[in-house]
């Protein structure tokens, strides 16, 4: 059958057909929410991610003039926080946490369903969470560079301990391990506070976390930090250098954290959640309540966050291959 061919009177017609929907979207959207709404969070209360999505929602219901509601959805890796997401209306009034985490599963997990670019549609970059490299006051290192040092003269004697196989802390251990090629032993507990348990209980000689979980025992100098993962050094802990300062310049961990909607939702609709959240994240209270926490407020534009989605995907593939990780025997994604 061939191609229908619109004539001029036929072309203004489909025109004026595409602009209804539209017109009608719009007239509704400045009522938008009309409804609380929810965040769906993929961890259990009490983490930064969760204290990140409480500190926003709070301000947004300001915003918005309706309750915002943080529900936690702990479990399967982030595929239970991701299933009742998916299955909610697409409306806009059930929104998603997302983090570095979730594009690494995409990459790792065998028939991961929940692609976050290909379900979502990216709201708002909110957080940068950085890392910090850290040791068991027994061990003598006194920077990144006795660690190294000492690993390349003692290959696999260096026990490094996370919350899991392929979780980020793992990959950013092997990462390190590879730009300076020096080999590490990798003990992975089930989550990653046990991980920061165990290394601060001198289980583990150095572990890989954030500073909202570490700050208490930096403080009791039952732990002391030897670098952090960001291009920049921290305001939360600005004596400590980062791992580019050493020699690595491509390095950079963050875990970030980012808020979408239904890929289903109305353009209109996604639009106003966006500008919205921008709003509650670049608000003084909320930026200094992520402060605290040891995160910078970002508030990127629709388009800036999935620019950031889709380069976190590039990053992670081919740290993923240059370091040839496996999970269960079978090779990564």
């Amino acid at each position: 059958m061939q191609p229908r061919q619109l004539t001029s009177s036929g072309i203004v017609a489909a025109i004026a057909l595409s602009a209804a929907p539209l017109g009608a979207e719009a007239q509704t959207t400045p009522n938008f929410p009309t409804q609380s709404i929810r965040i769906i969070v993929a961890t259990s209360p009490g983490g930064a991610l969760d204290a990140t999505a409480r500190a926003i929602g709070n301000k947004l219901s300001q915003v918005w003039g309706q309750q915002v509601i943080v529900e936690n959805r702990a479990g399967a890796s982030g595929a239970l926080a991701y299933e009742q997401f998916t299955k909610a209306p697409a409306d806009g009034h059930t929104l998603l946490t997302v983090s570095a985490t979730h594009v690494v599963n995409s990459l790792v997990i065998p028939d991961w369903p929940y692609e976050v670019t290909k379900v979502a549609a990216p709201l708002s970059q909110v957080a940068s969470l950085f890392y910090v490299i850290y040791h068991h006051p027994s061990v003598p290192f006194k920077s990144l560079k006795d660690l190294i040092s000492y690993s390349r003269a003692h290959p696999g004697k260096v026990m490094y301990g996370t919350g899991g196989l392929a979780s980020i802390s793992h990959l950013g251990w092997e990462w390190l391990a590879h730009l300076s090629g020096i080999k590490l032993k990798h003990v992975h507990y089930k989550g990653a506070s046990n991980a920061v348990k165990a290394t601060i209980a001198g289980e583990m000689h150095v572990g890989f976390s954030t500073v909202h979980s570490l700050r208490p025992h930096f403080a009791s100098g039952r732990a002391r930090p030897l670098a952090v993962t960001s291009k920049q050094r921290q305001a939360a802990i600005p004596d400590v250098p980062t791992v580019a300062e050493f020699g690595y310049p491509s390095y950079e961990i963050d875990q970030w954290y980012g808020i979408v909607a239904s890929a289903k939702v109305p353009p209109a609709i996604v639009a106003k959640l966006s500008a919205g959240i921008v709003e509650a994240v670049k608000s003084p209270e909320v930026v200094q309540r992520l402060a605290a926490d040891g995160s910078t407020a970002v508030g990127s534009s629709q388009e800036q966050f999935s620019a950031h989605l889709n380069a976190e995907l590039v990053k992670w593939r081919k740290v993923l291959h240059d370091t040839g990780l496996t999970l269960s025997g079978a090779k990564l994604k």
